[in-house]
């Protein structure tokens, strides 16, 4: 029989009502003590699971730049309000955060994919970050100027 190798799969997700990482934090500070995990629920399964638990991240957008991702450990039915509607999908996220390269990025609905060749790399992985504002490296990387 032949295996087939995946490589690891990411989503990209708007972090809505985060202003900065260490807002994210602290929300999910809060959740891991209340609830001993921390999660994402969303209405739609990812039909590509496999993929995405092979390694694959949430790569959070904050205030329109993707700026810090999580691993994905595993996905869970989450039950939805109205009892004719099927249940929905939490995403299961390890509770380490992990800075990425400030990316600029558009305004979207739900989330989406993310090719691991589209990913930005994690903070500190490229030479040249220094301490540079990641507000500014976004523009910056916006106008291909870095």
């Amino acid at each position: 029989m032949v295996q087939i190798a995946y490589m690891p799969l990411h989503i990209r997700k708007l972090c809505v009502g985060a202003v900065s990482v260490e807002d994210l934090k602290e929300w999910q500070d809060k959740r891991l003590a209340q609830r001993g995990s921390i999660g994402h629920v969303t209405r739609m399964w990812p039909k590509r699971q496999d993929e995405v638990l092979d390694g694959g991240s949430l790569y959070w957008i904050i205030k329109g730049v993707m700026r810090v991702r999580q691993r994905i450990v595993g996905f869970e039915e989450w039950p939805s309000d109205d009892p004719e509607e099927k249940p929905k999908c939490r995403l299961v996220l390890d509770p380490e955060l992990v800075l990425t390269e400030p990316w600029p990025h558009r305004p979207f609905q739900g989330w989406r994919y993310l090719k691991p060749e589209e990913a930005p790399p994690d903070l500190g992985e490229r030479d040249g970050n220094g301490d540079m504002p990641p507000a500014l490296a976004a523009e910056l990387r916006a106008i291909g100027a870095w």
